[in-house]
């Protein structure tokens, strides 16, 4: 189904400080910059975390706006998705304060996580109530769901969704491995999620720190989509011997892609396969 290869940007996430790599992006100046690099090298889409002024996570739709605007200046077009994530903030008036933005800050796509999970230190919290809720204002806003899943059993959830009419085609999944408590960087929980996934699914491969590479080579090579970014990975190599940027990752993606004799699918194109409008008055 899909047409192209997908380019899922992730800047940088909760969780990577300046003490652990120097390049993460937390400003909203920085953000917008380390994207408007990342347009230039070429992506499709791009999924934002919002940091306050001590570069620690933030649900204020005020930091949220600041970086849009800033995108929309330089990339109207580009597919923007914002985070919703309950790993910090647990309430569903913060988990969803992003989702009312209106006109040219108006989130293309948010972030669902299907299921709570546990990370190495910390758990993400999603209850049912929950899910069902950030789901239904998104269907009520005009929002896509960027559908989470790391595990086979967050994909089943997405169906349980559907069947409540809280999701509807096309759908977006972002395909997680190698989390310590959820699905493995292997081929046979690749194959597994994407035998799962719903008809009129678009997806991309993620993994979680040197399980990256791997995981979006192997996307890449089977024409899948990749998320890629210093949220889920700050090192370049798998020795660690040398810390990463954004465009360092990038590039080397668009490398895998022509090496593969595949081709990056614009942000343009990937609107229209989702049925995404642009926002607003942009120019």
């Amino acid at each position: 189904m899909q047409k192209g290869i997908i380019v899922n940007f992730t800047p940088t996430g909760m969780i990577p400080t300046k003490e652990q790599n120097s390049s993460v992006p937390l400003s909203p100046k920085e953000i917008i910059a380390d994207v408007k690099r990342a347009w230039e090298i070429g992506i499709s889409m791009v999924h934002l975390h919002a940091r306050d002024e001590n570069g620690n996570p933030h649900y204020k739709k005020e930091f949220y706006e600041e970086m849009i605007l800033g995108i929309r200046e330089f990339a109207p077009e580009l597919i923007i998705c914002v985070s919703t994530s309950g790993r910090i903030h647990t309430r569903l008036e913060q988990r969803s304060e992003v989702l009312f933005l209106d006109g040219p800050a108006k989130p293309d796509m948010a972030s669902l996580t299907l299921s709570s999970l546990n990370f190495n230190k910390q758990a993400s919290v999603n209850e049912p109530a929950m899910i069902m809720a950030l789901a239904k204002i998104m269907l009520e806003r005009g929002i896509k769901p960027e559908l989470e899943a790391f595990d086979s059993g967050m994909i089943n959830y997405a169906k349980y969704l559907i069947t409540k009419g809280l999701i509807t085609p096309p759908y977006y999944f972002n395909l997680i491995f190698g989390n310590i408590a959820c699905a493995q960087a292997t081929l046979l929980s690749s194959g597994l999620l994407v035998s799962e996934l719903p008809p009129d699914a678009f997806f991309a491969f993620g993994g979680i720190g040197n399980y990256q590479l791997n995981m979006n080579s192997l996307a890449v090579s089977m024409g899948y989509g990749v998320r890629v970014g210093l949220e889920d990975n700050i090192w370049y190599d798998p020795a660690r011997t040398v810390k990463a940027t954004n465009s360092m990752l990038l590039e080397r993606i668009h490398h895998l892609i022509e090496a593969n004799q595949q081709v990056l699918i614009s942000s343009s194109e990937l609107r229209v396969q989702l049925g995404l409008r642009l926002r607003g008055d942009q120019k």
